[in-house]
């Protein structure tokens, strides 16, 4: 074939189950374009034109700096084809990743890898945005070309997947696998991620599904093309992570690659974006951290002197030495008010709490016994917390401990005053230890709430919920997988009028943790306040960076109580007489 249509074919670039890649030029305009070529068997698909149709005027609209554009479609002598931009020079094509990799062997440098990835996640992100999905992401449709020296990714073949009747994409994969089977048995030394890649980046649901959800799919494939570019080869059986197999790499490369591989598409994110920007944080602030290495210091030129004569060289074991006393400085004692926050009662009475279908330290789901305690209706804010550090003069308690770390929350202190960052007034306070929630739950006349206390407050007086919304929830109903802390009260209330008890930020709770203290709460169900000692202090609810497992009403999670992060506040409880 040396004419299609308008077109003079220059070269075969490729082919697939889903048709092929020839490299051309218009005949009249002599502009270099690439043909995708359609499987002719298409046409006689009676659904075909429908869905052609449907899905092309999309595809022609799509614009984005990392999806080739696709700017014609046409019909000629039986074939459909798509005639997409040619990228990179006259001199030097784009090349596609399986063939740029066989070239450029050497592993990428992190900054280069980490470009590479933003591209390709921000372009499924756009597909996902405008109710599309890409459906066959592999090597030989993820395309590299340079530009001023660096490697720059575009994805090919969007959405041609959603051309073929359901069920037959599959049913295409298994013949061309099959087939290059054979070719590699006739012929020695044949490579065969050439034909095993199609299969390797379909998600498990691909496999033995028609339905499935294409942008979760997606998401799927996308994990297994990072691994694939850190570590060369697919991610098979149990596979190693980059943390272990290719320490060169500093970014959080294995949290990425575990939440995109759930085999359940329902646990993988919805989005790719807080995935990317928190790679995106990491990288800026190892970058931060090289800059300010500090500097050697000088030495400078030392005189020898002579030492001088000592009379009584014995007298310095004849000196008395004491240890002075230490007194802390007088700090200003402040009177102020604190802002108090609304509660809830709930009514004492016989609970249910765990779960048999949680972790195991949620295990058993028994019954347990509740006097009657109120709840605040929302976790503590920055606004409440400042007036309580102003109160007690600094962030350390009676004992010296950290009540919180001011550069992990949005409170901060300038000239000797403390300021709120703008916008986050209302926002709940984040970066606080167990420690400064107890500290501030005393300075108000309160508690903080025990982990029974919680969790049955969290079920809203719905027993046998999974969340406090019920059997499932949606992020249109707390504040979940998103990249930043919400307003207090946001979110609709659970049945009991709490808000935020799910997602927003984790909540600390009195109790110490024990990973098997159900077993013994099972015995001793009245009031139940948590192991006597311990190492971490229990903390409940999830956080605005939490996948939905985390927001489940049972699920438990704990941290040393010194510890301060972004993710960690709390609200307060009291007793009821």
């Amino acid at each position: 074939m040396k004419v299609l249509g308008d077109y003079q074919i220059l070269k075969e670039m490729g082919s697939g189950p889903l048709g092929t890649h020839y490299a051309a030029e218009h005949r009249f305009l002599k502009k270099p374009v690439v043909l995708k070529v359609l499987p002719e068997d298409l046409a006689s698909d009676r659904g075909f034109l429908k869905r052609f149709e449907e899905l092309i005027g999309a595809l022609t609209k799509l614009d984005h700096p990392h999806i080739v554009r696709i700017h014609n479609v046409s019909f000629s002598e039986g074939k459909y084809f798509l005639v997409s931009d040619f990228l990179g020079s006259a001199t030097e094509g784009a090349l596609n990743l399986s063939r740029f990799l066989e070239i450029h062997k050497e592993a990428f440098k992190e900054e280069e890898l980490l470009a590479i990835v933003r591209g390709a996640a921000s372009a499924l992100d756009y597909l996902h945005e405008n109710k599309l999905f890409h459906g066959s992401l592999k090597l030989s449709n993820v395309l590299i070309s340079k530009e001023a020296g660096k490697s720059i990714v575009s994805l090919a073949d969007v959405g041609i997947s959603r051309l073929f009747a359901p069920g037959t994409l599959l049913s295409r994969i298994s013949d061309a696998l099959m087939q290059g089977l054979k070719e590699r048995d006739t012929a020695s030394g044949s490579e065969p991620s050439a034909f095993l890649q199609d299969f390797v980046f379909l998600a498990p649901e691909q496999k033995r599904s028609h339905a499935v959800d294409g942008v979760r799919a997606d998401i799927y494939s996308f994990g297994v093309l990072v691994y694939f570019l850190i570590m060369r080869h697919y991610p098979e059986g149990f596979f190693p992570l980059p943390s272990h197999a290719a320490p060169q790499y500093k970014l959080p490369w294995d949290q990425l690659i575990i939440q995109c591989l759930q085999p359940d598409p329902l646990k993988r994110p919805p989005s790719l974006r807080a995935i990317m920007e928190e790679l995106a944080s990491e990288a800026k602030e190892s970058v931060e951290s090289k800059k300010e290495e500090p500097l050697k210091p000088k030495i400078k030129p030392q005189e020898l002197k002579r030492p001088e004569f000592d009379e009584d060289p014995g007298a310095i074991f004849q000196k008395e030495y004491t240890v002075a006393q230490f007194r802390p400085k007088p700090a200003e004692v402040k009177n102020l008010d604190p802002i108090l926050t609304e509660m809830v009662v709930i009514k004492g009475g016989t609970f249910y709490r765990g779960s048999n279908n949680g972790g195991r330290d949620e295990m058993p789901r028994h019954e347990i016994i509740l006097d009657s305690f109120a709840i605040d209706v929302h976790p503590v804010t920055n606004e409440q917390f400042v007036r309580f550090l102003e109160a007690m003069g600094g962030e350390k308690d009676a004992q010296n401990n950290d009540t919180i770390r001011l550069r992990e929350s949005r409170i901060k202190r300038s000239g000797g005053k403390l300021n709120i960052e703008s916008g986050y007034t209302k926002h709940p306070v984040v970066g606080v230890t167990w420690y400064g929630a107890l500290a501030y739950a005393k300075w108000v006349g309160k508690r903080l709430p025990t982990e029974a206390e919680w969790e049955i407050a969290a079920y809203g007086s719905l027993d046998e919920a999974v969340y406090p919304t019920g059997n499932n929830i949606e992020r249109s109903q707390a504040n979940f997988f998103s990249s930043d802390t919400t307003t207090v009260m946001s979110y609709p209330p659970n049945g009991l009028g709490l808000y935020d008890i799910a997602g927003n930020v984790y909540e600390w709770c009195q109790d110490w943790y024990g990973y098997h203290y159900y077993d013994e709460s099972v015995q001793e169900p009245n009031n139940p306040k948590g192991p006597p000692q311990g190492v971490y202090r229990v903390l409940r609810g999830g956080c605005w960076k939490s996948l939905k497992e985390d927001l489940r009403c049972s699920h438990r999670h704990r941290n040393n109580p010194g510890t301060m992060n972004g993710t960690y506040g709390f609200r307060c409880a009291a007793d009821v007489s």
